[in-house]
């Protein structure tokens, strides 16, 4: 009886290892999906509910993602990673991130993807202003650069710190070549925030969106996305601009970790960010999605007219990801 009893026990054992197991092939794990940013939250159940696989969310930034990856490559904890580009410039420089080209792998234009696979564009966005037009109080909205180094602005600005978050050095860029400076020449950028200290910006490491619904920041260095997910879907009093002197539009990419722990699920996360449910849900939260066949014509509709987006260019992103460190010191050694 005795030895009987045993051996239903080694077997519930067993069954519960088993299932264990199972659960966990279920789970990956992504640095960097928030779920207030670029409508992650939608497209974590989504996965979710099309392939099984739990994504916990997760509210890092791009610098952060990248510091924690390079802290555990020994021992690796996330699967999958969500980072600016030039950010993933630099994890495959670190060799924290593997190659892998995804289902739709022929769909993305070169140019938005590396080619030995080591990261590929989701989607994209374009800095600019997103204002809370009820928060500025009577006070006009600016239009430029310029535009926020007025008095009347003071308290009222808040950008991502630069030396952390990619949209922070976005900004930085941006500003940096409206303003006549080049990736080799960082100084236009650094006066612009060493003026702009004038007006006691608040300055975030992490997705500060509900800080702009909520009125506490009155215009905040973001995303077209975001700003246009305030204004329809929150119906919040927003406006996006595209400041007058030129910006920056960049890609978000995504890679799969250097001996992911939970490798195939990984892969299949991956593949469901650039299929055609995924890239839709992209759209749907204002975002350009990499295959642009995904955007529906009625978003679209809703975005400022191509004329404004004029002002939008590119940069190469791999000189972009090379000065990043050399931009960050001198950011923190000059302004904060």
């Amino acid at each position: 009886m005795s030895l009987r009893i045993h051996r239903l026990a080694r077997l519930g054992l067993l069954a519960a290892t088993l299932a264990a197991g199972s659960a966990m092939a279920q789970t990956a794990i992504c640095y960097n999906c928030p779920t207030e940013w670029a409508d992650w939250g939608t497209q974590l159940k989504a996965i979710k509910a099309k392939t099984g696989i739990t994504v916990p969310a997760d509210n890092k930034n791009s610098g952060q993602s990248l510091a924690q990856l390079v802290a555990e490559k020994a021992s690796p904890v996330a699967d999958v990673t969500y980072l600016g580009v030039t950010f993933a410039v630099q994890a495959a420089k670190d060799g924290v991130v593997e190659p892998y080209k995804p289902a739709a792998w022929k769909d993305i234009p070169d140019g938005l993807k590396d080619p030995a696979g080591n990261w590929f564009t989701i989607h994209s966005g374009t800095l600019g202003f997103m204002v809370n037009v009820d928060a500025l109080k009577g006070k006009p909205v600016p239009k430029s650069w310029a535009d926020l180094l007025k008095p009347e602005y003071k308290g009222l600005i808040g950008y991502l710190d630069p030396a952390s978050a990619f949209v922070g050095y976005v900004g930085a860029i941006a500003v940096n070549e409206a303003r006549g400076g080049t990736l080799d020449n960082f100084k236009p950028a650094i006066d612009y925030f060493k003026a702009l200290q004038k007006n006691e910006p608040i300055v975030p490491k992490q997705t500060s969106y509900a800080r702009v619904l909520s009125g506490e920041i009155a215009i905040l260095l973001d995303y077209d996305f975001n700003a246009y997910r305030a204004k329809y879907k929150d119906k919040a009093n927003v406006a996006f601009v595209i400041p007058s002197e030129g910006t920056l539009a960049v890609p978000y990419v995504m890679s799969l970790v250097a001996k992911a722990p939970h490798a195939a699920d990984a892969k299949k996360v991956l593949d469901f960010t650039l299929s055609d449910e995924g890239q839709a849900i992209w759209a749907k939260a204002y975002l350009r999605p990499v295959r642009a066949s995904a955007m529906p014509k009625e978003v679209e509709a809703q975005f400022l007219p191509a004329s404004e987006y004029a002002r939008a260019k590119s940069v190469d992103y791999g000189r972009m990801a090379a000065a990043q460190k050399a931009f960050s010191d001198e950011y923190l050694k000059e302004v904060r």
